[in-house]
């Protein structure tokens, strides 16, 4: 029996379980410190990519809200659908993250919060190779990946009637791939969630002329 497609599973689980996940005037608090640390590193007014932007709250609304240029991506058509209605000031996308295009170094600052463990993990590796170059010299990355290895499929997710898929690598993973995509992780710090939790990134491309993905210059 052929294994249904882990990103049709998140698309699905995403798409059937939107309002549960998040309510159109819900403000998780542990949201507003990271957000304020981000502005206070970017330029005023400055590009961000959020990626996995869900319905756009609170990241994208809350950048969006305060002069920046806001441009979301996100597998789910009902998330998309949302996130236009609810931060008209930005620009969503309904794409798969590792598809997307873009010009590089076109943003100050990439955003991936509770996202990226939804792909592949050959992908996620490849996704974050991709946002180095994306990023302006300087630039930002502020990602929550996972922080133990695990890989699964969790049925009733959120009390809904469909299923969530998951997979990630342990931290040291992720502070690997982060490095050998050339940027230099400043800070991390570990988030708890429920009885286990998940790994804050903060990561900077380097702002020197002789920079060259992979670290090497």
């Amino acid at each position: 029996m052929n294994m249904p497609d882990p990103k049709e599973i998140v698309r699905r689980g995403y798409d059937a379980l939107s309002y549960l996940y998040r309510r159109d005037a819900e403000e998780p608090a542990e949201y507003a410190p990271w957000v304020t640390s981000l502005r206070s590193r970017i330029p005023a007014g400055g590009n961000v990519l959020d990626v996995g932007c869900g319905c756009g709250i609170p990241v994208a609304r809350m950048l969006a809200e305060r002069g920046h240029a806001v441009t979301g991506v996100d597998i789910s058509p009902v998330q998309i659908e949302r996130a236009r209605q609810l931060v008209p000031s930005a620009r969503f996308i309904r794409a798969d993250a590792i598809q997307i295009a873009s010009a590089e170094e076109s943003f100050d600052a990439v955003v991936s919060l509770y996202a990226m463990f939804h792909m592949p993990r050959g992908e996620q590796r490849q996704l974050l190779a991709r946002i180095a170059l994306w990023l302006r010299r300087g630039g930002w990355l502020l990602v929550i990946t996972g922080a133990t290895d695990w890989t699964g499929t969790e049925e009733g997710w959120l009390g809904g009637s469909t299923p969530m898929w998951w997979s990630h690598p342990c931290a040291a993973t992720y502070r690997r791939w982060i490095t050998e995509a050339g940027l230099e992780i400043v800070s991390e710090a570990y988030v708890p969630e429920g009885s286990g939790g998940h790994q804050l990134f903060w990561a900077r491309r380097p702002s020197g002329a002789g920079w060259e993905q992979g670290g090497r210059s």
